[in-house]
């Protein structure tokens, strides 16, 4: 109790309700808050559709025969699959699919071949349905190179062919909008969360309040951590919106910790904040700060995997992407609602955007600090 009467009566305590005050009266702000974020969502989760390629497979080989790496080389002779795992138990290729380290799991029964020679044998096809489309085309392609494997048996003995059993995870009715709008969901808080940042601060610059802040009995820390606490109060109402939007409209699941998808979205909005701080610090104008924010978030948004699959980028992007923060939201969004996954799963997303709050932070204050001296 000690420690709250003492908070209440600090001077960052005063600047964090000036911040509020300053921002509820500013009613420009608010209807930038809720209209832009409910159009983009209801927009970019009706209309987007990219294709994909290079998806990411795992098979499991009890049969081990010359007939089923004949159907693994079949399956990974274009650039549709790619080997990444052969994993040694189902529950091994469960998991990685779970994780997001594979597309798609294949598991070749130990009968095979005795089944192949009785003139039918099944294999079993996991496909990651947390992205309908690439699931589609994944079960497409499969089903064709399957096709082409029995023409291929049918000129060696007569009427054998495979046939798969395709299970998709995660979203078994292929919904486009339950891919896009978690990507979405990101994709609003980032361009909000910069942009309302940045323009927060430079408005303060133009209109000369900066100066009298340095007046006020704070430390330069305390001063932008107030400026950003508020933010990240009130743009919660927006991941509560989107999220209300995802349940309703496009009956997107929920199957994973609400307290931890809330915590994890206020760090990443954290972090988002941060960035439009860092923004404000080396621009001088509001108009500045605009195109300035523009600039960063476009590239933050494209390698992200919020409109199209991270694995349809070229190589160097791919590991360019590690650096956004975005994309490791966006990872951390579809894992709870879609897959209900929790922090064992998530802890690299976790620790990355936590490093990125931290650096960035840090680098605010700094350039902060100069500003104010």
């Amino acid at each position: 109790m000690k420690y709250i009467l003492r908070l209440l009566e600090s001077p960052f305590w005063a600047l964090v309700r000036k911040e509020f005050r300053q921002i509820l009266r500013n009613k420009q702000l608010i209807v930038l808050l809720i209209v832009p974020p409910t159009v983009q969502l209801l927009i970019y989760g009706t209309a987007l559709n990219p294709d994909v390629h290079n998806l990411r497979l795992g098979v499991i080989d009890y049969a081990n025969v010359e007939a089923s790496r004949e159907l693994v080389s079949a399956m990974t002779s274009n650039r549709v699959f790619i080997l990444e795992s052969v994993p040694t138990s189902e529950k091994e290729l469960s998991r990685q699919v779970e994780e997001g380290k594979l597309d798609v799991g294949v598991i070749i029964p130990p009968e095979f071949p005795r089944r192949l020679a009785q003139k039918s044998a099944e294999i079993q096809v996991f496909i990651d349905g947390v992205d309908a489309n690439t699931a589609g085309i994944a079960s497409g392609y499969m089903n064709q190179i399957i096709q082409q494997y029995n023409r291929g048996l049918a000129q060696v003995q007569t009427s054998s062919f495979v046939s798969p059993q395709v299970v998709f995870l995660y979203n078994p009715g292929l919904t486009s909008s339950w891919f896009f709008v978690p990507g979405v969901m990101g994709l609003v808080l980032t361009l909000i969360g910069t942009l309302v940042s940045a323009v927060t601060v430079v408005k303060e610059k133009d209109t000369g309040t900066l100066e009298q802040l340095l007046m006020t009995p704070a430390a330069d820390w305390e001063i932008l951590l107030s400026k950003i606490v508020p933010l990240v109060l009130l743009m919660m109402g927006d991941v509560l919106l989107a999220l209300t939007l995802g349940l309703v409209v496009f009956n997107l699941p929920f199957r994973g910790n609400f307290l931890l998808f809330f915590g994890l979205s206020s760090m990443y909005l954290f972090v988002g904040i941060s960035l439009g701080m860092m923004l404000a610090t080396i621009t001088r104008s509001q108009q500045q700060v605009v195109l300035t924010s523009f600039f960063i978030n476009m590239p933050l948004v494209q390698t992200s995997g919020a409109i199209a699959p991270i694995e349809a980028m070229p190589p160097f992007f791919q590991v360019l992407s590690l650096l956004n923060p975005l994309r490791h939201y966006i990872t951390i969004v579809r894992g709870i609602l879609l897959k209900g996954v929790g922090i064992d799963v998530l802890w690299m997303n976790v620790l990355a955007l936590v490093g990125f709050a931290v650096v960035l932070m840090t680098i605010s204050v700094k350039r902060f600090r100069s500003q104010l001296s």
